[in-house]
């Protein structure tokens, strides 16, 4: 006799069905109760709660690359659901056996508070007598995505992929499956849609997130899977209905193996799972999520403004001499923490020789501490940059530090960009790093540190382990436990996150350090797409935005890029001691405002009410909604007309205000005209081309 398990928390409905088999299936997970005439009894069998793939089993479906009918996952049989309150909200376990293997399998949803988010993982204990060889473990499984909607499935869903790339972050696209070679031809297919990372560079190619929603029914799914490695998602046709799935690095995609001893435990990476009506209303939740997850830190409560030394300024050539009258500047500003790029290290040529972390000697005549001292004398604190992952090939200790210090495929040393990889599993390279971060903390008195990280180390590392995507997944866990033990030991320290800029954009790395590095993006122009779109993925507290004004910039291009980070973090650039008196003005404004509204943003949630912001749009806006009013910023990059009318009832709808005035906020000096239309509820903009601008939106509660 089949039994039904319900569930519903923070407005989420989950429904679980036993089979008489003892089958467990997740028939339903989203923000409106279940329908039993949504899912067909032929259906059912395909809604399993977990796929679990080992070596030397059949895969039992006509599934091509897909991971359904998996073994011994079809095996699984339930043994019971347990439920618990705990410091982070509820957790509910189901847990299931394969009795040929002796493999229990716990599949665990972590409720995050009232956000409405949860993250899904699976544990694989092996309670047999020999080992199972592990190739694929889902960390969250979902069929029936469409089965509300009425209509079939190529039909009904829709997909936001966002693509992601050096100088091309936070690029969203919304797909039909269809415009993806997805269209239903049978019951089922060997088709499916996927998306996969291998390597260090998580986010290279694509966030490690997406959206799949069900817009006709009004119901939506954002994804994220929570790591700093390989990871793989697909969504994919099986009887009738489409399904999603997650997990961390598989075989296939990933050359992961695991090989499970008995006794031993395997957990998968988490991912967070947002139900939602909406694309909007998902990121709403992920950004409730976000800021409930990570760790507590200053840095996310005061949002400092930073100068960096590195974009379109001394492009990672600092010297002492270059270093002051750009520290003068910076303070003068408003500044209130500067960072040394790249370079500190090196008399010369640097790319393939980092490693020791000690300052060149003729960069910095009477030492570093003495510009990292006068920092602080201007009232600001001092940061450098670091990539303490990697040793270069010509690093003049690499050679003489022994292979297991580094990533080993093939009995050689992993080589990449000109760089060796460390291995964070290794307790020495630990001890090691952690001797680098105490000098610059507590000798040079640095109290910011750039981590960047410039390298791809591919599938993984052989040295103890079952496979090269097993070493990876080690290391990966490894790094994130120092970095654990880092904010343990300095807890005043603030590391921004940074791979070429937004190479490794990944909520595992975002709960631990309190920013990140957008984009390594030089034109200012291209930088509004991805600012504009970047609070989608990362909190708008911990989006670092580059404003760098070129030494011949005109106040329009000044302003722009003000704009672009005015809602987020300003990271300021540019050669400050070199720029107009006009132009520092508008910067001195841009940052006094920044300062007004800092205590906003960091309870701000985004909306887009032109869409979401892609390259190659002549106008886009990007708005930030809190408890006292909005703000909204307005960029013309083209030339698509003169005036822009931006539809604000939707946003009065979604957040029950009613707009009282409009009024423009930065820049106050450079000419803007905009007409607020009561009756259709719209604003109208004229601008010049190639500008921007900020208003702030006075509203009222609904009545």
């Amino acid at each position: 006799m089949s039994q039904r398990l319900h569930v519903e928390e923070s407005g989420v409905f989950l429904e679980f069905e036993v089979t008489d088999k003892g089958e467990t299936l997740l028939l339903h997970c989203q923000r409106t109760p279940f329908s039993e005439a949504s899912v067909e009894e032929g259906q059912k069998e395909w809604y399993r709660l977990v796929e679990i793939q080992a070596a030397g089993e059949d895969q039992d479906d006509h599934h091509g690359a897909k991971y359904t009918g998996t073994l011994p996952g079809r095996r699984l049989v339930f043994q019971g659901l347990e439920e618990e309150r705990n410091e982070r909200g509820r957790r509910v376990t189901v847990s299931q056996k394969d009795e040929v293997t002796g493999l229990l399998v716990r599949s665990v949803l972590q409720f995050v508070g009232a956000t409405g988010v949860f993250e899904s993982w699976t544990e694989a204990e092996n309670r047999g007598v020999e080992a199972v060889g592990l190739t694929y473990v889902s960390s969250f499984c979902l069929n029936g995505l469409t089965k509300d909607s009425g209509l079939p499935w190529d039909r009904a869903a829709r997909l936001y992929v966002p693509s992601n790339s050096w100088y091309g972050e936070f690029q969203w696209n919304c797909h039909t499956l269809p415009q993806l070679g997805m269209k239903k031809a049978f019951d089922y297919s060997t088709k499916r849609v996927s998306f996969s990372s291998t390597g260090t560079w998580t986010s290279k190619e694509f966030l490690p997130m997406g959206y799949v929603e069900d817009a006709k029914a009004g119901q939506g799914w954002y994804f994220s899977i929570v790591h700093n490695g390989s990871w793989h998602w697909e969504v994919g046709d099986s009887r009738n209905q489409i399904y999603l799935q997650l997990s961390g690095p598989a075989e296939a995609e990933n050359h992961w193996f695991r090989s499970l001893k008995p006794g031993e435990i395997f957990t998968t990476v988490p991912a967070a799972v947002a139900p939602a009506a909406n694309f909007e209303e998902a990121v709403e939740r992920m950004t409730a999520y976000r800021r409930a997850v990570r760790r507590r830190n200053e840095d996310d409560e005061k949002l400092p403004v930073i100068f960096n030394d590195f974009m379109n300024c001394l492009g990672g050539d600092p010297t002492a001499e270059k270093e002051y009258p750009l520290i003068d500047a910076a303070a003068a500003i408003g500044c209130e923490y500067y960072t040394i790029d790249a370079g500190w290290y090196a008399n010369g040529s640097w790319w393939s020789r980092v490693g020791e972390w000690e300052p060149a000697e003729k960069r910095w005549p009477g030492g570093i501490g003495r510009v990292l001292s006068y920092i602080r004398q201007k009232g600001m604190v001092p940061g450098l940059w670091l990539e303490l992952e990697v040793m270069g090939i010509h690093c003049p200790i690499a050679q003489e530090l022994p292979d297991d210090w580094f990533f080993m495929r093939h009995g050689k040393r992993v080589i990449d960009h000109g760089r060796y990889q460390l291995d964070y599993r290794n307790p020495q390279v630990r001890e090691f790093a952690d001797g680098v971060i105490r000098r610059l903390v507590e000798e040079y008195g640095a109290g910011y540190i750039k981590m960047d990280y410039n390298i791809d180390a591919g599938t993984g590392t052989e040295t103890g382990a079952d496979s090269a995507g097993d070493g990876l997944l080690s290391h990966n866990r490894a790094y994130l436990e120092w970095l654990d033990h880092v904010f343990e030991t300095w807890p005043d320290l603030i590391i921004e996150n940074c791979g070429s800029g937004g190479m490794r954009i990944t909520d595992a790395l975002l709960s631990r350090h309190s920013i990140q590095s957008s984009s390594d993006q030089t034109d200012y122009l291209a930088y509004a797409a991805i600012a504009a779109a970047a609070p989608a993925a990362v909190t708008p507290e911990q989006n670092a935005v580059w404003s760098y004004p070129l030494r011949d910039a005109d106040a329009e291009q000044t302003a722009f890029n003000m704009v672009n980070a005015m809602l987020m973090r300003i990271h300021q650039s540019g050669h400050l001691a070199r720029l107009s008196e006009e132009n520092i003005s508008l910067i001195r404004e841009g940052i006094a405002y920044y300062k007004e509204i800092r205590r906003l943003i960091k309870a701000s949630v985004p909306f887009w009410p032109l869409g979401m912001p892609a390259f190659g749009q002549g106008r886009f806006a990007l708005g930030m909604m809190n408890g006292e009013c909005a703000h909204l910023a307005l960029w013309r990059t083209e030339d698509p007309g003169e005036a822009v009318t931006v539809p604000l009832k939707g946003f009065e709808e979604r957040f029950g205000r009613r707009i009282r005035y409009v009024e423009t906020v930065y820049p106050k000096e450079l000419p803007c005209a905009w007409e607020w239309d009561e009756r259709s509820r719209n604003l109208t903009v004229r601008q010049p081309e190639k500008s921007a601008r900020l208003f702030r939106i006075v509203c009222e509660p609904q009545r």
